[in-house]
């Protein structure tokens, strides 16, 4: 009956120059020696067996993943065209329904960093139990260690049978805002969701006008014409935002979505002077910098805040507070240097 959908798409804009369209950010051994995505499979052991992890990802990427990661082949969904979340979940939790009438979803991001693999699996099976007791739509709030403005939030409200109703939503707030949120007592909305793959559909059915006319070629199963007959919409402005059959559990461990370079110096070892360096990178008098060499030797002298990337013949040297920026300094450069 439990089944998990992967989300790992990606266009490799957010770790630019290391990662490309070919190579985002799943693919890559950002937190540890292995792929985020690698570490997204590994995370469900014991939990979800490999035939019932779906994957939805890019059709060009589809044959690297697939590669790398060993799921079975019919598991690879590979999209017919980018269209967001709201999309991608309602085609893979159709196909878990195709395939098991009683089908109960997790679903999960393939670029995350969670290093307490238990208490994850502690909360994702919370989580299950009471999507399989509620006909409900569940996400995990996870607790908040600052008053981060990248990410969204919701707001518990009354308790119902081991969780909370979701009061509501706020998608990235102003600093000021974000801590005025965490001291009302806001979660972070993680993307990490649960629920009957019936009721998904039946909430899109009613609240997603963006995909709900579409379902009827997922039924005949027919991709293409599912995707053609789509909007581009989120899950959570989509389905979780308008639909009143939404509660939260609480997650307590630690989660990063690794959103850019920035991210680095919270998941990654770093020295006395608060730099991470990963390949052959030497700092002398440097402090809180990132860099990452893939081939040339990288030296740091006497700076500070810098992020500097040597990858895929390319160099990036980055302010840190513009990591966050980065897709439109992308956008602003030539073809020749942009694309590899």
């Amino acid at each position: 009956m439990r089944w998990a959908v992967i989300l790992a798409g990606g266009s490799g804009t957010r770790f630019w120059p290391l990662s490309t369209p070919e190579r985002p950010k799943q693919l890559l051994p950002l937190a540890g020696p292995v792929s985020t995505a690698e570490a997204a499979v590994e995370r469900l052991a014991g939990l979800i067996p490999p035939e019932r992890i779906l994957l939805v990802t890019g059709r060009h990427l589809a044959g690297p993943l697939g590669k790398q990661l060993r799921l079975p082949a019919a598991n690879i969904l590979a999209e017919p065209a980018p269209k967001s979340t709201g999309p991608a979940l309602a085609w893979a939790t159709h196909e878990a329904l195709r395939r098991d009438p009683d089908a109960i979803v997790l679903s999960l991001h393939a670029d995350w960093y969670v290093p307490d693999v238990a208490a994850f699996s502690r909360v994702a099976a919370e989580a299950l139990a009471v999507a399989e007791r509620l006909p409900l739509l569940i996400t995990v709030g996870v607790v908040p260690t600052r008053p981060e403005t990248g990410y969204g939030y919701l707001v518990p409200g009354a308790p119902e049978d081991g969780a909370w109703r979701v009061r509501r939503f706020k998608e990235k707030p102003s600093p000021r805002a974000a801590a005025a949120l965490i001291a009302e007592g806001a979660l972070w909305n993680s993307g990490l969701f649960a629920w009957r793959a019936k009721t998904l559909l039946a909430e899109i059915a009613v609240h997603t006008p963006e995909l709900a006319p579409a379902l009827a070629s997922l039924d005949r199963g027919d991709v293409e014409a599912f995707f053609d007959g789509c909007q581009e919409i989120s899950i959570d402005v989509g389905v979780l935002e308008r639909s009143p059959q939404v509660a939260a559990v609480r997650g307590e461990f630690t989660w990063d979505d690794i959103g850019n370079w920035d991210a680095l110096t919270r998941i990654r070892p770093h020295d006395e002077h608060g730099n991470v360096l990963v390949g052959r990178v030497a700092a002398i008098d440097a402090t809180d910098c990132i860099a990452w060499s893939e081939r040339s030797p990288i030296v740091l002298a006497g700076v500070s805040n810098l992020v500097v990337v040597d990858a895929n013949d390319r160099i990036l040297v980055l302010n840190r507070s513009g990591a966050a920026g980065l897709k439109s300094v992308l956008d602003a450069l030539p073809s020749d240097i942009r694309d590899l």
